[in-house]
Formats: C-alpha cells, structure tokens, sequence
C-alpha cells in the first residue's frame, strides 16, 4: 500500500479500542483522529483497500471523526463476511504505528 503524502506510519485513531458493533443489520464504527489531515488520509487508505477487495463502506465525516458503516448491498443489505473482512482490513490501518 503506498504511503499518503510520505506518511501512513503513525496514523493512529484515538479511540482504537472502540469495537465495531452490528446494528440495524449493519456493522458500525466511529473513529476519531486528531484533525482533518489525518481522517482524510485514513479515509484515503480505506477506499484504496475497499476498491481492491470490491466492497465500499458507507461512512460520514466532520472534521476528525469518521463513522463507517458495513453491509453488503447483493446479499440484501445484510452483514456478510465481505463486512467482516473489510472491518478487519480498516482496523489494521488504524493498528499501524
């Protein structure tokens, strides 16, 4: 995976223990990072990960939050495992230091 602006090393959410929670059929996680820079960066980083593995989160952004919610929309807007891979990959980005 390249390295945004020379700088993926480091980028950490600050509340890296909050643990993705299925609701509404739905995988759901809320991130918070230092500023706009650094969730930009990272939203960055998932989309190059979503379009490899062909399954795009559903998320919503103000300033240095970030919240994503995961369901695969051919299997009838239900969690799959597609999700569950794809919420492991965006963890692992944010497990990086």
């Amino acid at each position: 995976m390249k390295k945004i602006n020379g700088k993926l090393n480091g980028l950490r959410h600050k509340k890296s223990k909050n643990m993705w929670k299925e609701q509404n059929n739905k995988l759901y996680k809320k991130f918070k990072f230092g500023d706009f820079k650094e969730t930009f960066a990272f939203m960055t980083h998932v989309a190059l990960i979503a379009e490899k593995m062909d399954h795009h989160p559903e998320w919503k952004n103000t300033y240095n939050e970030l919240e994503i919610w995961l369901y695969t929309h051919s299997a009838g807007d239900i969690v799959t495992e597609k999700d569950h891979a794809l919420a492991k990959a965006i963890d692992k980005i944010g497990s990086k230091s």
